[in-house]
């Protein structure tokens, strides 16, 4: 035998505080690292860096994630340092013997319960941040473990929750909301589908996307579809094409709980939203997010050089897929401040969701009408039967310059009798900076008739219009 072999030691000879295993080879036996990471000659154990890595008929611009960008570093030793062998080990007992072992009697083990309770907790730490990240064979002590294996099975369930969700909560909004939206399944001579819709009062009136419920508009079926499983039969009472707006009411049902309204002309970007709606016919789906920005003109419907739908959509990164157009889009307090109406999907060739649209996806583009002008739209609308159009009665096409430039203008019309002229070019509206044809129909169609507005034009001459107002005729 020799002297580094074990079986050469003295029964007596000390053995690890932790461990209980007499020293071998000048260090320590039982190393906590694993077959990859061995100490050598007692040092400290050595770590390799890991390596790691809208409408239906909709503009082609408007329809339907990432590698993980985190990252991090296996343990390391600072630039220029090199790991030490050191033999024999240093002796925690006292002075070393003859031949690197200690000799001096080793103080009693800790209480069972304490010994190396805190050691391996920061060994299995290590374990997971290193092995996760770097994928190596980590090792982990054996010895020294604290009373008897725990298993959460055994553990008796929580508490059951109670009470109310935090005010300001997705949950919240979830819960106060979720009883008024509806499910919207349509069908006609051109097709059936389905869409999402919300109540507005406790007599049935619903308000929707109009390219949710046009295929039916004509002699077809409309049927709600209620968080609590109720079904109602309904009927169109007014719609807007050029806005995507539309009313149905339906009949049958009672203790109906209409939504809160908000307003949107002081919605602020950043700020979260949530939407409610049924997309791909999963009633009662809740998402959120925040307002990703706002103004953003909106083109969908009609052919292509036709404004027939174009809304001063509120923009919004919570998902939003086919099936959410006519479901509501919430602030944190339960007020909704838009209808969910389109969605960008560079797959699709259109830009609606709901009935008739595109089958794009979410990819965090979503639109939703302000609730501002969907509001006097169905007001209107249950009021007359009718929804009216602002104008100013001219043709607008997009400026070379930047801008809407005017082309015709109507006979009689808000626009003629301001002394606008055709090939006047129009830059702003009030505050509002105008850039292209579709930005100044935007900011009309987004006001009242019969409100005044402020119309700069390229050459500097400022223009005061009283908008005008007119029915609209569905298609």
């Amino acid at each position: 035998m020799t002297e580094n072999d074990p079986s050469a030691h003295d029964p007596a000879a000390p053995r690890h505080p932790e461990t209980g295993q007499q020293p071998a080879q000048g260090g320590w036996a039982g190393n906590p690292y694993g077959e990859q990471a061995q100490p050598e000659s007692g040092g400290a154990p050595q770590y390799s860096e890991p390596s790691y890595h809208a409408v239906t008929g909709a503009d082609p611009a408007y329809g339907g994630q990432p590698a993980n960008p985190w990252s991090a570093q296996g343990a390391q030793l600072p630039s220029g340092q090199t790991q030490q062998s050191v033999y024999p080990p240093p002796n925690p007992y006292g002075q070393p013997a003859t031949g690197g072992y200690p000799v001096a009697t080793p103080p009693a083990p800790p209480a069972p319960k304490r010994s190396g309770g805190k050691l391996l907790a920061g060994v299995a730490l290590v374990a997971l941040l290193v092995g996760g990240i770097a994928g190596g064979t980590v090792g982990y002590f054996t010895a020294g473990s604290s009373g008897p294996a725990s298993n959460a099975l055994d553990a008796p369930k929580p508490a059951q929750q109670t009470g109310n969700a935090p005010a300001g909560s997705v949950e919240s909004v979830a819960q106060k909301l979720s009883p008024s939206v509806v499910e919207l399944q349509v069908s006609g001579q051109q097709g059936a589908g389905e869409g999402s819709g919300f109540v507005i009062s406790t007599d049935g009136y619903i308000l929707t996307n109009n390219h949710v419920v046009e295929v039916a508009a004509n002699g077809g079926q409309i049927r709600a579809v209620f968080q609590d499983g109720k079904k109602a039969a309904a009927k169109v009472v007014g719609r807007d094409p050029t806005t995507d707006i539309a009313v149905v009411k339906v009949s049958g049902v009672g203790n109906l709980t209409p939504v809160e309204l908000g307003r949107s002309d002081d919605l602020r970007v950043g700020q979260s939203v949530v939407a409610i709606g049924s997309p791909f016919e999963l009633a009662g789906t809740v998402t959120s997010g925040i307002v990703s920005s706002l103004h953003r003109p909106v083109r969908a419907g009609g052919s292509s050089g036709d404004q027939t739908t174009v809304m001063d959509a509120v923009q919004t990164d919570a998902a939003i897929n086919p099936g959410n157009s006519g479901g509501p889009l919430a602030n944190m307090a339960g007020q909704v401040i838009g209808i969910n109406s389109a969605i960008y999907s560079p797959q699709s060739a259109s830009g609606g969701q709901g009935q008739g649209g595109s089958e794009g996806g979410n990819v965090g583009i979503g639109f939703a009408i302000p609730i501002d002008q969907a509001r006097r739209t169905a007001d209107t609308i249950i009021k007359t039967g009718q929804a009216v159009q602002t104008y100013i009665g001219a043709q607008v096409k997009d400026a070379q310059q930047g801008g809407a430039e005017l082309g015709a203008i109507t006979a009689g019309s808000p626009a003629e009798k301001a002394g606008l002229k055709a090939g006047d070019v129009v830059t702003k509206i009030d505050d509002r900076p105008i850039d292209s044809a579709d930005t100044l129909v935007a900011a009309v169609r987004t006001r009242a008739p019969d409100e005044k507005a402020t119309f700069t034009l390229a050459d500097g001459r400022t223009v005061e219009v009283t908008l005008g107002g007119q029915p609209v005729q569905p298609n």
